[in-house]
Order: C-alpha cells, then sequence, then structure tokens
C-alpha cells in the first residue's frame, strides 16, 4: 500500500468488545538521512509530547471523578485525551521507525496520514473506573516489558533500516504490534476504552477480509517470524528490568556498608 493512502478497511469487533485501533501504512522505502538523523528531528515533538502528558495527567484525574459519576467520559475530556494520545502515537511510530512522513504538530491530523488511532465514545462500568490502578498492573507489566525489549536493541533495528533503506517486514509487524498494545494500554488507562488491553501476538488471520483494502496493521496479522520477534522483546525486557533491580539492590547493599563503616569509624 502506497505511503498516505490510509484506508480504515474493516471495524474490527463490531460485534463484541470494540478494542482501540492502530493504522499504520507501512512504507515502501524510507530515506536514509532522515532515519539517520530520527531522534534528533523529533526533538521538538518530545518537548511538546511532555506538556501535553502533564496536561493529560490532570485530565484523566478529572475525567475519573466524571467517569464515576456520568459512567462515561466527558466529550470535551474524550476528545482532549484521544487527541494526546494519536500525537503520541504518531510520534511514537516515527521514532521506532514505522513510518517516514515527519508528524504534524497537531491533536487531529491530516486525513492521508500514515498513522491513524481509532477510539470510540463508549460507557464505562463504574466499579472498572473505580478500581482502574489496581486492574492496569498486568498489561502495565507486559506493555513496559515489550517496550523495553524493543528499545534494548533499537540500535540495531536502526542500524538495519538505516542499511536496507526500510524495515524487515517481520520486524515491522512485531514493531507494530508492541505499539498497538502500548496504545491499547494507554488508552485503557486514560478511560477511553473498556476493553482490556489485548492483541500482543496480532490477530487472528479470520479477521483479514478478502478483496479489501486496508493498511497494513488492520488487521495485524504476524508471520511466525514477528511473533517470535514480539517474545525477544518480553525476554530482553525481563531479563534488562531483572538486571536493574539487582544492580540497584547491589548498589543500595554497598552504600549501607559503606555508611556503616563511615558510622563505626
Amino acid at each position: 500500500m502506497a505511503e498516505g493512502q490510509w484506508s480504515p478497511g474493516r471495524k474490527e469487533a463490531d460485534a463484541d468488545e470494540f478494542r482501540p485501533v492502530l493504522d499504520i501504512v507501512e512504507p515502501a522505502r524510507q530515506r536514509r538521512l532522515t532515519v539517520l538523523l530520527r531522534l534528533l528531528l523529533l526533538i521538538p515533538h518530545f518537548i511538546v509530547l511532555f506538556v501535553l502528558h502533564i496536561a493529560a495527567f490532570f485530565t484523566v484525574i478529572v475525567g475519573w471523578f466524571a467517569a464515576l459519576v456520568l459512567g462515561r467520559l466527558p466529550d470535551p475530556v474524550f476528545r482532549f485525551l484521544t487527541g494526546v494520545l494519536g500525537y503520541d502515537m504518531r510520534v511514537s511510530a516515527s521514532d521506532m521507525l514505522l513510518i517516514d512522513r515527519y508528524p504534524p504538530f497537531a491533536l487531529t491530523p491530516p486525513a492521508d496520514y500514515p498513522v491513524q488511532i481509532e477510539v470510540r465514545p463508549t460507557p464505562l462500568n463504574r466499579l472498572a473506573v473505580l478500581f482502574r490502578a489496581f486492574l492496569m498492573i498486568p498489561a502495565a507489566i507486559v506493555q513496559s516489558l515489550a517496550v523495553y525489549g524493543w528499545w534494548a536493541l533499537a540500535f540495531v533495528w536502526w542500524l538495519i533500516t538505516l542499511c536496507l533503506g526500510r524495515m524487515p517486514r517481520p520486524l515491522f509487524e512485531a514493531t507494530a504490534a508492541t505499539l498497538r498494545y502500548r496504545m491499547r494500554f494507554s488508552a485503557y488507562v486514560m478511560m477511553l476504552t473498556p476493553a482490556y488491553p489485548k492483541g500482543l501476538f496480532g490477530d487472528d488471520d479470520l479477521a483479514v477480509v478478502p478483496e479489501r483494502s486496508r493498511s497494513a496493521t488492520r488487521p495485524l496479522v504476524l508471520s511466525s517470524a514477528a511473533k517470535w520477534l514480539v517474545v525477544l522483546f518480553l525476554v530482553l525486557g525481563l531479563a534488562g528490568h531483572v538486571i536493574s533491580s539487582v544492580t540497584a539492590s547491589t548498589s543500595d547493599d554497598i552504600d549501607d556498608t559503606y555508611d556503616t563503616r563511615l558510622m563505626g569509624s
């Protein structure tokens, strides 16, 4: 599919629980110069995202109280948080090398932009809203491991994309699956959806509608190689967290021993 020709395709799970959708149009090629300077080029967006995340944090708090009373997010809150989530996904898709087109400085992107999200206003279960901070813990662990694992080898993915002028399809699929899971987790945390995050290993083949134009990630059907890459992300993420914990614990023990010796002397 040519870059910029975005088509929403089938609205998955219309008959069941709708889960937020991340549509990414896979570019045929990427400009090596923009790949080389990708993180530097995105610095202005990182600054904007920092400010937006602060605003979103307080908006989520307001939305949480409102959802407990109304059983849904107020429309202005829903629209703002959806805009922030979409902005985050467009910048993340760029820094994770999924697209080559520079993200716009807008909460609402052009219709032909190769990264789009779909989140639908939905009634919320008040009990689930009340305990949202506890319910999200398992998904938080999964998304943390997957994202941490991807970034552990980010230099390798960057080098491969730089050399080839494109991201290999299995790597594209695994990266898109990781980003989509993070997007669904964020949408759940923001109370934009009652649907618990799922789909880290892609969608069922039966979700594909024959003879229908769609983006590369709607549905997102992972090859075996892509699924193994997702497993690699999770393993690396787990190893990284364990090493960090052990290192922090060892450092604390050394500091405690040093303080004890100082007090003894």
